[in-house]
């Protein structure tokens, strides 16, 4: 069995819809999930904040406007009375349980339930229109076996036991349909999986069938070898290793987020990225696998803020950075880069919220310097410690570049530098020339 993800813009109109209805009609037996259409989790955020701040005129305007979208998507997608009833049943049965919310109290359960309602309308969309075109399939509702624990994270045990479970009783459908996103928490509550959303669904569910493949289809024909957004000839790679991929989505490329493959990565089960509008094209495969020493790819981290601590306490002293660090613990906040000398350590940062808290506690060990308006290029491939040149073609590239900090040797697979953000366009052009 295989996985299937498609994104928001993969299901994003009824279009859409009838060619992945299309592109999925094969005998192979697969598990297809689903993000929301396009656009949609972003109104409900926007609801959200409107009935947060009782703002209730202004959440139904937008309640309305977004309801009577979907309207408009089931008299494009089914040909029938009989289904275009159906769905639009199922539309209004939705969107009366988000009006609800205008007359009481709303609370961030409420937001969850509010959120999750866009995955439920697309698979509900999707399973119906498979049923008015004879293809027979199943819908897994993902509130039935996704659960996360008390820290918040993956229970994968318990989606094991309880996907299985859901598969077994539908034994003979070669074809399931489930939400990405979208989960329980510990205490039974509508919640989400928040980091990845649907790919570390399909991830997570990927393991816990051991599939043979999971599938990522979004707009991309795979990952790039550099930001096709700022510079020209860019390329999707046939490959790369688990570890490839994860620096390059931890550090910008948006195809992925560096959680979503982490289960399959332990479950040692491929990933590949596939483009639901081209889908003939071979995408990028994911495996354990790297295909040799060199230089894959490019990618580019922006709001990147530097913080940088000058003490004498630090010559010839231990403990110290233990001090440093802890201080970003208390605060939850992960940091990306560091460097240290004997009197000074540098780290770099892209979550601000406790920045102004975590400066006053450092001020108390040294003078702290902060440095905004960053960029982190990552250059990424497979760099064993024997390997000659790489570092001089990367530097070689960047000699017109001011760099702040460099990150070398704390992985095989990854030479980082900091930027002025007005230089990232430069860089990744410049780097694309020497490099490529």
């Amino acid at each position: 069995m295989i996985v299937l993800k498609f994104g928001g813009t993969s299901v994003g109109n009824s279009s859409r819809i009838k060619e992945i209805a299309e592109l999925i009609n094969n005998n192979q037996k697969k598990i297809i999930v689903l993000s929301a259409m396009a656009g949609t989790t972003n109104d409900l955020v926007s609801i959200a904040s409107h009935l947060y701040a009782k703002e209730h005129e202004a959440a139904n305007s937008k309640i309305n406007l977004l309801e009577n979208h979907y309207y408009k998507v089931v008299n494009e997608l089914y040909h029938s009375s009989e289904f275009r009833e159906k769905a639009s049943g199922m539309i209004k049965s939705h969107f009366d349980y988000i009006k609800s919310f205008t007359l009481d109290m709303f609370t961030l359960f409420e937001e969850k339930a509010i959120l999750a309602q866009g995955e439920l309308i697309s698979t509900a969309l999707f399973h119906y229109f498979l049923q008015e075109q004879n293809i027979k399939s199943v819908l897994l509702p993902a509130l039935n076996f996704m659960r996360t624990n008390e820290e918040g994270e993956p229970d994968l045990e318990e989606i094991k036991v309880n996907l299985n479970t859901e598969i077994k009783s539908n034994e003979s459908s070669d074809i399931y349909i489930t939400q990405g996103y979208i989960c329980r928490n510990s205490y039974g509550e509508i919640d989400n999986l928040k980091r990845g959303g649907s790919d570390y669904s399909a991830s997570l569910i990927g393991a816990a069938i051991e599939a043979e493949e999971i599938q990522i289809w979004t707009d991309i024909d795979g990952m790039h070898n550099n930001d096709p957004r700022f510079v020209d000839k860019t390329h999707p790679l046939s490959n790369l290793s688990f570890d490839e991929a994860a620096e390059l989505a931890y550090f910008g490329a948006k195809i992925l987020h560096p959680s979503s493959i982490l289960p399959a990565k332990l479950a040692n089960i491929p990933v590949r990225l596939k483009n639901t509008m081209k889908p003939n094209l071979e995408g990028t495969l994911i495996t354990s696998e790297s295909d040799g020493i060199s230089i894959k790819a490019i990618a580019a981290k922006d709001s990147i803020t530097a913080i940088k601590i000058n003490s004498g306490r630090m010559l010839l002293a231990y403990g110290f950075l233990r001090k440093v660090f802890e201080i970003f613990e208390i605060y939850k906040t992960p940091i990306d880069m560091i460097t240290t000398s004997e009197v000074a350590v540098s780290v770099t940062i892209d979550q601000t919220e406790n920045l102004a808290s975590i400066v006053e506690e450092l001020n108390k060990y040294g003078r702290v310097e902060v440095d905004s308006n960053l960029t982190i290029i990552c250059v990424v491939g497979n760099f064993i410690a024997e390997s000659k040149g790489y570092a001089v073609k990367v530097f070689d590239a960047l000699k017109s570049i001011p760099i702040r900090m460099i990150s070398y040797g704390g992985s095989m697979h990854n030479v980082s530098v900091l930027v002025n953000t007005s230089d990232k366009v430069k860089a990744l052009n410049e780097l694309n020339v020497k490099l490529f």
